[in-house]
């Protein structure tokens, strides 16, 4: 039976969410992926692994990004370098700090490697 506390606590925590969580990296799932390339968004694929120093590097400045105004619309989806393959050679993904862009269904850009935040930036604005 659900308690009248409970139900409270879940609204307050669904009120609390702030738009920006939406575009906080997801593990890669097909169907989401599929759902968010249909409606038109701005998509980030972030190929990364826990013992990459430069997916490490990465992160910090993906996060800045979905924080900005510009990218609220941006859908970043995480797949894992190593328990992934399947969803990797989907991609074409050969190694881990791949970043892949799309706007909606069509691929815009890519990078390997790369952490200059300019640079990054540069390839997420592809995506708008």
């Amino acid at each position: 039976m659900t308690t009248r506390r409970q139900i409270l606590a879940v609204a307050w925590l669904a009120l609390s969410i702030s738009p920006a969580m939406a575009a906080d990296p997801v593990p890669f799932e097909q169907a989401a992926f599929d759902a968010a390339q249909k409606a038109g968004k701005p998509i980030l694929i972030e190929v990364s692994a826990p013992w990459c120093p430069i997916c490490k590097a990465q992160k910090p400045v993906i996060a800045k990004l979905t924080k900005d105004p510009r990218f609220k619309d941006l859908q970043v989806f995480d797949i894992d370098f190593d328990s992934r393959k399947d969803v990797l050679k989907g991609f074409k993904a050969r190694m881990q700090s791949t970043l892949i862009a799309f706007k909606g269904e069509t691929e815009v850009g890519r990078s390997v490697g790369e952490t200059q935040p300019e640079w990054i930036e540069g390839l997420v604005e592809k995506t708008l």
